[in-house]
């Protein structure tokens, strides 16, 4: 049947999912705190950081990948130190988290900063006189009213993660049960003969939890809107 998938493509979908997870919640704690630092802070060199930050957006996904390489590959700057504790992250799951991470970045924080400068600085500042630290402020004020515009980044971010290829490949390579993610796995098939099926078959899986994810990040964000008046 054209909708069932085989035991491999359940094994690519599985991994795909589970390195897209992975690469949202190591993106969470650092996304936060930039995105309200962009938003509410000012600094010396503000926009050479900001640069740095949505660098990855424009550049070919293989530049990062191949940096990546340099710096955590098994005899990279850090790599090497990293092996010798045990810790490797060249050309395995644990890799193509860390590439599919530092992709989504940049969409993630542009959506936590975005929904952060939309919330009241009145607000804050009310907490504040009545007694809240900058850390409880952030906790009952800021982070519920921007909670919204954080979740849609957040989809943003697994959606990115999720389709992630160029990066991946350049510094994880393409190892079955390993590292092949939906776009890898379609682009070993497209390599092949006779192999359309099996590849449209991933396509319309891919649409498939993209758009619930996109779907669900709008109706959310209406939801919260609406439930604000």
């Amino acid at each position: 049947m054209f909708f069932s998938l085989s035991a491999e493509e359940l094994e690519v979908l599985k991994l795909s999912c589970q390195v897209a997870a992975f690469s949202l919640l190591v993106n969470l704690i650092p996304a936060l705190f930039v995105g309200w630092l962009l938003a509410r802070k000012e600094f010396w060199g503000k926009s050479l950081f900001e640069t740095l930050v949505f660098l990855p957006l424009v550049l070919p996904p293989v530049v990062p990948g191949y940096l990546l390489l340099q710096v955590f590959g098994n005899n990279g700057i850090l790599g090497q130190y990293l092996n010798a504790w045990g810790l490797s992250l060249a050309f395995n799951w644990k890799g193509a988290v860390l590439a599919a991470a530092v992709m989504g970045f940049p969409l993630f924080v542009q959506s936590i900063r975005l929904a952060i400068e939309l919330v009241d600085q009145r607000l804050e500042m009310a907490a504040k006189t009545l007694g809240a630290s900058g850390l409880g402020t952030f906790f009952s004020i800021t982070l519920p009213l921007a909670s919204s515009g954080i979740l849609v980044g957040a989809i943003l971010c697994f959606c990115r993660s999720l389709g992630e290829f160029g990066a991946t490949i350049t510094f994880v390579g393409n190892i079955v049960g390993e590292t092949r993610t939906l776009p890898l796995a379609m682009y070993s098939l497209m390599q092949q003969p006779d192999t359309e099926h099996q590849v449209w078959r991933l396509i319309i899986l891919s649409l498939s939890v993209a758009f619930f994810t996109l779907w669900f990040a709008q109706w959310f964000h209406r939801y919260q809107k609406n439930k604000r008046g």
